[in-house]
């Protein structure tokens, strides 16, 4: 008699659930499927210049996942050459000072969000993968099939599963039912009042207006009202560009000022011009936010990752990184389950090594926004020490070891599944 399959929901098909579900739709003992709530992607995002960590973490999951994101992306220089994104004073006495060079890899691409999806969906059997179907309810309970999790969902379907991982976003429901919904670390947060301005524009525009070393490059220029940055996509067809404002003056009904150039005339010509022209459209802008730290990731056979479980804000250029390294541990853990009695020590183990890391990148976010604007302990009147601090949070992100990570996960598992260690997460 045939063992029946692990049965594996994902709630969410952006970056951390399509990738996941590549990994996990080769392995013969799980049968996964991945519920995403819009009935189709959209271009949204401002695009994805992925760091070292990423890459590695990717290619831990398949070579293949990989694969589609070179595929996908825009090469920022020659292959065999270190590119990174330059991170450089655009106002006070230091104006035009390299101070970091972030994310540092041989042949480094920038990505939209949309096209790397593309490229993870063709991964996924068109059968794993349902679309419009936003999560209403979680319920632990055995169902006739025996399947312990009983998801329902907005268009009145359900599904029954051995095991959910909820890769729903910053405003996860899945988040919210292993919290519950009160606590403090459940909703989103934005205590700083980040607001991003941003436009998209074609390369073409873009290099009459702004120089065009900005159009195949990741530039952040740093200032106290607002840092700018520019990222390539599609190809190099198009540029986002935007300005990012911290302590943003928004009205009773959430809305942000309007974005005007005239308040940079301080800031380094290159800086004005990125600045004006994200103000002719800033329909692209959106309000940031991340996550205060969870105490847990896991509760019994549910789990977060992704945004779901770290949101971060878009700083430290790491969030998708973040998603990834998730990705691959529980990629590795899950090809060591082999009964559904397992998935509990498997997300534990998963929780326990991923959830200080992740963390920790949170508030590294943070902290990078504060310097970016000025507002961190005078660092910007230091520009060695900026290097210096820099330097340290890049090799912190970029050169971490992903494998040992997922070694040290599938270590802790089986301690757990052999009894030597207490059943908290």
């Amino acid at each position: 008699m045939a063992v029946p399959k692990i049965e594996i929901a994902i709630v969410g098909g952006g970056i951390a659930g399509l990738a996941l579900a590549a990994g996990l739709a080769k392995k013969p003992h799980i049968h996964v499927h991945v519920y995403e709530a819009v009935v189709q992607y959209s271009d949204v995002g401002a695009g994805l210049a992925l760091h070292l960590n990423a890459i590695k973490a990717m290619a831990l999951i398949g070579h293949e996942v990989q694969q589609a994101y070179f595929d996908k992306a825009l090469t920022m220089g020659e292959e065999d050459r270190e590119m990174a994104t330059e991170v450089i004073l655009a106002q006070g006495q230091y104006t035009g000072q390299l101070v970091a060079e972030l994310g540092k890899a041989k042949g480094r691409k920038t990505v939209s969000r949309a096209d790397l999806l593309d490229g993870f969906q063709a991964l996924i059997p068109s059968s794993y993968i349902s679309f419009g179907k936003r999560l209403l309810h979680i319920a632990e309970r055995p169902a006739p099939d025996g399947r312990k999790i009983q998801l329902t969902f907005e268009d009145g379907t359900s599904a029954s599963v051995d095991c959910l991982l909820g890769a729903d976003g910053i405003h996860s429901v899945t988040r919210a039912y292993i919290l519950g919904p009160e606590h403090p670390a459940t909703a989103p947060k934005n205590h700083d009042g980040w607001q991003i301005y941003r436009t998209m524009v074609s390369t073409e525009e873009a290099r009459k207006q702004i120089n065009p070393k900005w159009t195949t490059s990741v530039p952040i220029l740093l200032g106290p009202k607002g840092h700018i940055n520019c990222i390539p996509l599609n190809k190099n067809t198009r540029l986002s560009a935007g300005v990012a404002v911290r302590g943003a003056k928004f009205t009773p009904d959430g809305c942000a000022p309007p974005l005007d150039p005239t308040l940079y005339a301080d800031y380094s010509e290159e800086a004005q011009k990125i600045v004006r022209i994200v103000a002719k459209d800033t329909s692209a802008s959106w309000t940031a936010a991340d996550h205060d730290h969870a105490p847990f990731y896991a509760q019994n056979n549910v789990a977060i990752f992704g945004d779901a479980a770290h949101a971060s804000l878009p700083f430290a250029g790491n969030g998708a990184a973040q998603a990834l390294e998730d990705a691959a541990v529980l990629n590795c853990l899950f090809d060591h389950i082999k009964e559904a009695e397992e998935i509990a020590p498997a997300l534990k183990a998963f929780c326990r090594v991923r959830r200080p890391r992740s963390q920790a990148v949170v508030d590294l976010a943070r902290k990078f926004g504060r310097v970016y604007a000025f507002a961190e302990d005078g660092m910007h009147e230091d520009p060695a020490r900026m290097k210096t601090f820099f330097a340290q949070m890049a090799a912190f992100t970029n050169d971490f070891d992903v494998k040992h990570q997922n070694d040290e996960a599938l270590k802790l598992f089986r301690q757990l599944l052999e009894g030597d260690m207490n059943g908290e997460v």
